[in-house]
């Protein structure tokens, strides 16, 4: 059920005073140490962010869509570090088992999982399948009633810290794309399960990625998302969770943008070059016009979306517009807030430096721009020949 206007205002009141008086203030402090503090994540589990999404009779705050978009918005004006580390238990990492597991799959793992007691991963790109997931390698053998696992999984979000993987494997070795791949659950510490070196990235310092090595992990049949009946049936529920997941990281970068311009107008009214702040120079106003009538627009399209999705809709061809456009709208406003910042937006004191290598990763990760083009013109054209 949606929470009214008043409850939501105050959680989206509570969430920006947290976000303005505990996060920001660790940024830098994060990003230098490539870690947050146990005692703000303890924090970030009191406010239960991990379980914004997670129905309420599994312990989660049960937010709508178009909640939590403007949640996001209200996260994204911070490191995106703080978002990916609750971004899994709120997104792919339960929203499958919410959407398709059984009733013992979700009395045993939503509760930890809203709690943040639990952390999530999902276990699904690989050395040789990223947008081509339909190629993945990894193999589940069938043994009585269990299954094997064998294979290496790569660049996965939250590996080093998970509890549970959500582990896509081939369980039909005669197919060679998406149909005969099932999700399996695995738990951390499962024998024959092993990570990797924690990856050296180019930005999101805070935020850990690492393979995940399968090595004849064995694991029962029920560990299938949704039980046996459900096997070679993976990638119907990895469609399921895409719509919310793209527009949880729109809504991101639309935050994100939003503190790059509140931090590129300050920098522009204060700065003086020539007699006067460069706030009155018309080609430093056009740059600081133009971040924000995209970054509205992008707004525009994610409330709009969210509020149609909440309503029951189909919106797969809208949730891959918003993320197409956000992503790539959220690069252009923090190329923009480093040129008006000028030799300042190039060094670290300054946030838009560190805002300008993280915001990079949102037109990769959760379906890159061009899967993104695809699926929107895919779409177009199946509903043109219906």
């Amino acid at each position: 059920m949606p929470m009214d206007c008043e409850t939501l205002t105050q959680f989206l009141d509570t969430l920006n005073r947290f976000v303005h008086e505990r996060l920001i203030p660790h940024e830098e402090k994060v990003a230098e140490d490539d870690k947050i503090p146990d005692s703000l994540i303890q924090e970030i589990r009191d406010l239960g962010l991990f379980g914004m999404s997670i129905p309420e009779e599994y312990d989660g705050l049960g937010l709508t869509m178009y909640e939590e978009a403007q949640a996001a918005f209200v996260l994204g004006l911070t490191s995106p570090v703080f978002r990916s580390l609750i971004g899994t238990n709120n997104g792919i990492g339960s929203q499958g088992i919410i959407i398709d597991g059984t009733p013992g799959q979700k009395t045993a793992y939503l509760p930890k999982l809203a709690s943040g007691a639990m952390i999530a991963s999902f276990a699904l790109t690989e050395p040789d399948a990223g947008s081509d997931a339909g190629s993945l390698k990894t193999s589940a053998r069938r043994d009585g009633d269990f299954f094997v696992l064998n294979g290496t999984k790569r660049y996965i979000t939250n590996a080093p810290h998970a509890g549970l993987f959500t582990v896509f494997a081939r369980t039909d070795a005669n197919t060679m794309n998406s149909s005969g791949v099932t999700a399996f659950l695995v738990e951390a510490g499962t024998p024959g399960l092993s990570l990797g070196k924690p990856d050296k990235k180019m930005g999101q310092k805070g935020s850990h990625t690492c393979d995940v090595i399968l090595e004849d992990v064995r694991v029962p049949a029920d560990a299938i998302i949704g039980g046996p009946a459900r096997e070679n049936q993976g990638f119907k529920t990895a469609m399921k969770v895409l719509d919310r997941g793209r527009l949880h990281i729109s809504a991101i970068c639309v935050g994100a943008a939003e503190r790059l311009i509140r931090d590129s107008l300050a920098y522009a009214m204060e700065r003086k070059q020539f007699g006067e702040p460069i706030a009155e120079k018309q080609l430093v106003q056009a740059m600081l016009a133009d971040s924000r009538a995209e970054a509205y627009a992008a707004r525009c399209m994610i409330e709009e979306t969210a509020r149609r999705k909440d309503a029951g809709q189909n919106v797969s061809t809208e949730a891959a517009c918003c993320k197409m456009y956000a992503s790539e709208m959220v690069g252009r406003v923090a190329d923009r807030a480093v040129q008006i910042h000028g030799g300042a937006g190039y060094m670290s004191e300054y946030a838009v430096e560190r805002f300008y290598r993280d915001v990079r990763l949102f037109r990769i990760y959760e379906g890159t721009t061009q899967i993104q083009q695809l699926v929107i013109a895919r779409n177009m054209i199946r509903d043109a020949a219906a």
